[in-house]
């Protein structure tokens, strides 16, 4: 399915808002939606923004009973904010019309997604979730992803403009969220030659503008960043994420580190650990093909952690208020099996012990 794509927001209002456009549901962040400039462009929508960073069900259910209480039905859902706000609009318009939400998120079955166009408006430069078919959200502490190609947006902007007021630290974390993204969807086992370039178009841009885009922010490192992410976002649309991401979400949920950080901690190790693979391939291409991938990547694990100390990012579990015991936690939370399987080399539990403690 192909994206409509503007360059500017305010050629996005032109063409759509005030066209015929005129009932908008808007889904946006508490924050973003001003900081960033947005609501100059948009002024009259009706809003949802009372939810919580990482998408909970309680928050998912609040917001699809304001837009099922709107009458008439709003045409089009518009999302404007990071990737959960982007996340919150596709479960909204995933889930509405679902009698059983709860059900539908843990089967991972959408069988009555709403008839609403849906444009994504990205104010971070990370998860690219814009340009996937998935959605994250949480039910009680557990994450699901849900999967749909009705949930990749119509429609979406890539305004630079948007990005400037995130601060150091939030470009740090969405940045190696998306620097993430591009590396795992090059080794995933599910790469293929569309998404390995949309991977190394979004390594270049990223691995060249993020250290200016947190330290020295310009317009041109501003829109490299952003332009990087949604490729990364486009690659994993094919290829999906491994076995970094599967290891992020209980470091997320329960200690409260944000996505982006909770990916890039283990993300040298891992690459490592992939570079030695042997005859525990998970690749049907073979040992030979993944070594060869490996290879050319334009990092090593040495550089990523040089990276994030240069962003402002630590890279240790134990600098992060983790206690050593929690270790246990985080391995039985977060070995995802499916995400797992996406890795080219296998990972026991016992070897993502031992990853996570060469980190503490």
């Amino acid at each position: 399915m192909s994206q409509k794509v503007y360059k500017t927001l305010g050629k996005f209002q032109r063409e759509t808002i005030s066209e015929g456009h005129a009932d908008v549901f808007l889904v946006t962040g508490k924050n973003s939606f001003y900081q960033s400039g947005a609501y100059e462009m948009i002024p009259h929508a009706k809003k949802f923004y009372d939810f919580s960073s990482n998408p909970k069900i309680e928050d998912v259910i609040k917001g699809i009973e304001i837009f099922n209480s709107i009458s008439p039905s709003p045409e089009l859902i518009v999302a404007i904010g990071g990737g959960s706000v982007i996340d919150m609009a596709k479960l909204i318009k995933g889930l509405c019309q679902e009698k059983n939400p709860e059900k539908s998120i843990k089967e991972n079955r959408l069988g009555n997604i709403a008839d609403r166009r849906m444009i994504a408006i990205p104010t971070t430069a990370g998860s690219g979730s814009e340009s996937t078919p998935f959605a994250v959200v949480y039910l009680n502490g557990k994450k699901y992803s849900l999967q749909h190609e009705k949930l990749l947006p119509d429609e979406i902007v890539l305004d630079y403009t948007l990005t400037k007021s995130m601060s150091p630290r939030l470009t740090a974390v969405t940045g190696m969220d998306a620097l993430s993204q591009a590396i795992e969807a090059y080794w995933s086992i599910n790469s293929n030659g569309e998404s390995k370039q949309y991977s190394r178009d979004a390594m270049d841009l990223i691995l060249s503008n993020l250290e200016t885009a947190v330290n020295h922010p310009t317009n041109e490192s501003r829109k490299g960043m952003l332009l990087g992410a949604n490729l990364a976002g486009k690659a994993i649309a094919i290829a999906k994420t491994t076995a970094c991401h599967s290891i992020s979400y209980p470091i997320t949920s329960n200690f409260g580190i944000p996505h982006g950080h909770a990916v890039a901690l283990t993300l040298g190790e891992i690459l490592e650990y992939n570079s030695q693979l042997d005859k525990d391939c998970n690749d049907s291409r073979g040992s030979d093909y993944v070594k060869k991938t490996i290879s050319e990547l334009p990092v090593t694990k040495d550089l990523i952690h040089d990276l994030m100390k240069d962003i402002g990012l630590e890279t240790r579990l134990s600098d992060l208020g983790i206690d050593k015991k929690d270790i246990g936690l985080i391995v039985k939370e977060g070995f995802n099996p499916q995400r797992m399987k996406n890795n080219p080399r296998e990972i026991t539990r016992d070897d993502l012990r031992k990853i996570l403690e060469e980190i503490y």
